[in-house]
């Protein structure tokens, strides 16, 4: 690396350094090398600075899997700013909430989702600059703060601002929402991240010459350390938006060379239903991943026949820490069912209601130790404290997950559920708390509860109960097309109940245990 303590984007121009020539990144038609990579990286860095952005600014990516959003990573970093990518399914409303929390110094963009980000960017009081990639008219672009178009960034110089940061400034903030519903952002330094990376580069045993696919949003945590983990290998990124058609996805496996296959279960679920996978070749393959849930045991059979070559990781982990556990492909046989033993440089335990540690086999809450932990929530102290509490050593805070599981004898864990209620569906998370909001807002809806309910397809599919106003009558699916103008697609309940009542505790609290 270029100076004694390294930071996140020395992964990238560090392996410009070595391989300037190579491919890094496919995405589309586009091929892009690492030493293209590193100057448009460090071009729009200049700019974002001439443009005032500071250390420790942050900077809001709301984009696609896009060479743009790549670049804008990297060039975040280099600007001694914090990245936050944003997820581009994201609603306005959500949107405008996400800039006043974080209240970014800048904000790049795409001109597809102008009708999203228009009125919330507008409101904005700490955008210094806006960056629009894409076709936009001028008329458009002149009633944005402060706007320019991507080729004006991009055309910078590509020597990069002077070197601020060290390695416990933030590196990110990524989004993720609790039980309440408000999404929280989660602090993580160059240091926490890094960590994160050499650990789990270590156990997947990444080489150089690896061809990554990823089909997963960069704004996904799980996505996202697919990038990065290929430019601090100086592997090639296979980037695409999305799994939406297989065949393609397939195809590309085919024809790159694909050698990691990162997925989540509604990837694998999907794979197992397409008829004519036995007869194609993918004995390039060489490992293939799945967090977000525990994959059912028919794919990881499937898996196993499709990609019979390959290593096959079951893993776990939360936003807050990166990743906790993984399964060494050599265990999964003889524990299918779990997700694993502690990542490299991690330490873990679970404890009891008064903070006891368990014995083998009891369920418990989650305690993480290591390098990994977040820093804590944005702007949200109390939150922060909920999580995270002094740990056994003098002077040094753990990371209580609120994710209950429980632990074998061999220190093999296995996940139970969220404490937070959280459900996990098409490898997003859903908050139950925002469905509701957002069912509650439906003129003639009184009560609204969502619970996560299992499914092959999606792992976990959203599953809601209503109670009307008296004299009110809304059918399931006039109820689902008003959730869809309100979340994103992920989010709209599969099924919605009306009922009469929702079971109450005998303290008057919702009881969602006696739902189904």
């Amino acid at each position: 690396m270029h100076d004694a303590v390294p930071l996140l984007h020395d992964y990238l121009a560090h392996s410009a350094g070595r391989l300037g020539d190579k491919v890094a990144l496919v995405c589309g038609k586009q091929r892009v090398t690492y030493g293209e990579l590193e100057a448009r990286a460090n071009a729009v860095a200049t700019y974002l600075a001439a443009s005032g952005v500071a250390r420790g600014d942050r900077v809001m990516i709301f984009a696609d899997n896009t060479v743009e959003t790549v670049v804008s990573f990297w060039a975040v970093l280099k600007a001694n700013a914090v990245v936050c990518i944003v997820n581009p399914l994201t609603k306005s409303d959500k949107l405008d909430y996400l800039l006043n929390d974080c209240l970014p110094a800048a904000l790049i963009t795409d001109a597809h989702l102008h009708s999203i980000f228009r009125e919330p960017a507008r409101s904005c009081p700490s955008l210094l600059r806006t960056i629009v990639s894409g076709s936009i008219d001028d008329d458009e672009l002149s009633r944005l703060p402060q706007a320019v178009r991507w080729d004006i960034a991009v055309a910078a110089s590509a020597k990069p601002p002077a070197r601020r940061c060290i390695d416990i400034d933030l590196a990110a903030i990524i989004y993720t929402s609790g039980s309440t519903g408000e999404p929280k952002g989660v602090m993580l330094t160059h240091r926490n991240m890094m960590t994160a990376c050499t650990s789990i580069a270590s156990y997947l045993e990444l080489a150089e010459d690896e061809v990554i696919l990823n089909v997963l949003p960069l704004a996904f945590d799980y996505g996202l350390y697919q990038m990065i983990m290929a430019f601090r290998t100086g592997a090639r990124l296979v980037l695409e938006r999305s799994f939406a058609f297989p065949a393609q996805v397939l195809g590309l496996i085919r024809q790159e060379g694909v050698t990691g296959f990162p997925g989540v279960p509604t990837i694998f679920a999907a794979l197992s239903e397409l008829k004519s996978l036995k007869d194609q070749d993918f004995s390039s393959i060489r490992y293939v991943t799945n967090t977000a849930a525990a994959l059912p045991l028919k794919h990881i059979l499937m898996l196993r026949e499709l990609f019979s070559s390959a290593r096959i990781y079951s893993m776990y982990g939360l936003t807050e820490c990166k990743r906790c556990t993984y399964l060494p492909p050599e265990d999964l046989a003889r524990k299918p069912l779990s997700v694993g033993i502690a990542i490299p440089n991690t330490e873990m335990w679970i404890v009891d209601e008064h903070d006891r540690r368990v014995a083998a086999g009891v369920v418990g809450q989650l305690v993480i130790r290591g390098a990994t932990v977040m820093k804590g929530y944005w702007g949200k102290p109390e939150a922060t404290a909920r999580k995270l509490k002094p740990g056994p050593l003098p002077g040094e805070q753990v990371l209580y997950t609120g994710d209950y599981c429980r632990m074998d004898g061999e220190g093999y864990l296995y996940f139970v559920g969220r404490g937070d209620e959280i459900i996990k569906s098409r490898g997003e998370k859903v908050a139950p708390k925002e469905v509701e909001n957002a069912l509650m807002d439906i003129p003639g809806v009184r009560e609204a509860a969502v619970i996560g309910v299992p499914d092959e397809l999606l792992g976990q599919a959203v599953k809601a109960f209503v109670v009307m106003e008296n004299g009110r009558t809304i059918g399931e699916k006039q109820l689902q097309m008003e959730c869809q103008k309100r979340l994103e697609n992920f989010m709209v309940p599969k099924s919605i109940v009306v009922v009469a009542s929702l079971p109450m505790t005998d303290t008057g609290k919702l009881k969602k245990t006696a739902l189904s």
